[in-house]
């Protein structure tokens, strides 16, 4: 399937706020990590300083995955530039509209991408 040129501009401006977006969250939750390792001091309790661990744990998982959709992003406008904006990168197979639609950044159909998560490509 090729998408008519005003479809690609459609989904790379999408991929482009998605990536300022992530971007941003991405500096924030680093800045608010950075301000947690900061502020602990030698009175404070250490329930306190579990919950703040805790939440220094979450928000690192949170940044690796945003930055894991940076990638994608990344890849996904690559594939606008090399002109195989929805193609699979494992089967070669067209991706559906609907998919990229729901997930801009997808570069594998729904089968490879499973198959992919399961370890089995």
């Amino acid at each position: 399937m090729t998408f008519k040129k005003a479809e690609i501009e459609k989904f790379r401006k999408q991929l482009e706020e998605m990536y300022q977006q992530l971007c941003a969250s991405v500096h924030d939750t680093t800045e608010g990590v950075k301000e947690l390792s900061e502020s602990r001091g030698y009175s404070q309790h250490q329930a306190d300083e579990g919950t703040d661990d805790f939440d220094k744990t979450i928000s690192l998982e949170l940044t690796n995955k945003e930055m894991n959709i940076l990638k994608q992003i990344k890849r996904a406008l690559e594939k606008m530039e090399e002109g195989t904006y929805g193609i699979c990168d494992v089967t070669g197979e067209p991706i559906p509209k609907a998919r990229l639609e729901a997930i801009p950044y997808a570069t594998m159909t729904v089968d490879a991408q499973e198959k992919f998560e399961k370890g089995l490509i």
